[in-house]
C-alpha cells in the first residue's frame, strides 16, 4: 500500500509472487484476482492509505465494547446501553491527555483528507 503508483505496486507484487507463489499459491491467486479492486486505493495520498489500512484502534475499541456488553448480559433500555459504551470509551483516556497525541498522529491524514475531499470536508465557517 506504500507504492507510488499502480505500476510500482504491480512490480512489487510480481516480485512477491515470484518469491512466494510456490509456498502460498492461494494467497497469490487471491491478490491477483482482486487486483482491479485494489488499484483505486492507490489514487489516495500515502497519509490517507495509512489510515485506511490501520484498523487496530477500531478493532481494539470494538473488542472493549464487546467485553463490556458481554459482562453485563442485557440492558433495561437503549440509554443504559449507550451509557455503558460511553463509559468504556471514556475509560480509554481518563485524563484527556490522549487527544494531543491523537491530533499529532492524525494531522498529516487530516490535511490529506482536507485536500482530497475539499468538497465534503467541513471548513471553519461551518462551525
Amino acid at each position: 500500500y506504500t507504492a507510488v503508483n499502480a505500476a510500482a505496486a504491480r512490480a512489487a507484487f510480481d516480485d512477491l509472487a515470484d518469491k512466494w507463489r510456490g509456498r502460498y499459491p492461494a494467497v497469490i491467486r487471491l491478490w491477483d484476482n482482486a487486483w482491479a479492486e485494489f488499484i483505486p486505493f492507490l489514487d489516495y495520498d500515502l497519509e490517507i492509505r495509512k489510515v485506511i489500512c490501520s484498523t487496530n484502534a477500531i478493532e481494539s475499541l470494538n473488542a472493549r465494547y464487546r467485553r463490556a456488553v458481554k459482562a453485563r448480559g442485557h440492558f433495561p433500555n437503549e440509554q443504559a446501553a449507550l451509557k455503558c459504551l460511553y463509559l468504556v470509551t471514556r475509560s480509554l483516556d481518563p485524563t484527556g491527555a490522549g487527544r494531543t497525541r491523537w491530533t499529532m498522529r492524525w494531522k498529516p491524514a487530516l490535511n490529506a483528507f482536507a485536500i482530497t475531499f475539499s468538497d465534503r470536508y467541513p471548513t471553519a465557517e461551518t462551525y
